[in-house]
């Protein structure tokens, strides 16, 4: 196998180049996405006349709930391949990776199953946010202090 045989194959099979698209898309679901989110700010903060805190703290758990409820039906994946990286806003994004992940060891048990996948991925992504919050906060507290 070498490289001009690869190079020949892939001239003949040419991959679909759509990146402009994809990003209009990723950037229209994107917002839709946030749209919603405050949406449900707005229903909280003025329909239901709560605080801002009590607000924002409400809506992060209803998107949330949202997004798991949608993925454990199945639903987010097929918005997810219509949207793409739009879909991939923390929120919805991280609720989606832990109960896709959670889902994948239904099999095993509640335990070695679901509770030991639910965090496969999503750990190593709370590791690394943990991380790098705290890189940022020294460098700021370097320069400011």
């Amino acid at each position: 196998m070498n490289i001009e045989f690869f190079e020949k194959v892939k001239q003949q099979y040419p991959f679909p180049n759509h990146k402009i698209k994809n990003c209009i898309i990723a950037f229209i679901s994107g917002g839709i996405i946030g749209g919603i989110g405050q949406g449900f700010l707005y229903l909280y903060l003025d329909i239901m006349k709560m605080n801002l805190e009590t607000s924002q703290t409400l809506m992060i758990m209803t998107m949330i709930g949202l997004a798991a409820l949608l993925t454990g039906l199945g639903i987010f994946d097929k918005i997810g391949q219509i949207c793409g990286a739009g879909t991939f806003i923390p929120i919805t994004g991280f609720a989606n990776a832990v109960v896709s992940s959670a889902m994948e060891g239904r099999s095993e048990g509640p335990i070695f199953g679901i509770g030991s996948n639910m965090f496969k991925l999503a750990g190593s992504v709370i590791t690394y946010g943990i991380t790098s919050a705290i890189l940022v906060a020294l460098v700021r507290f370097w320069l400011f202090v």
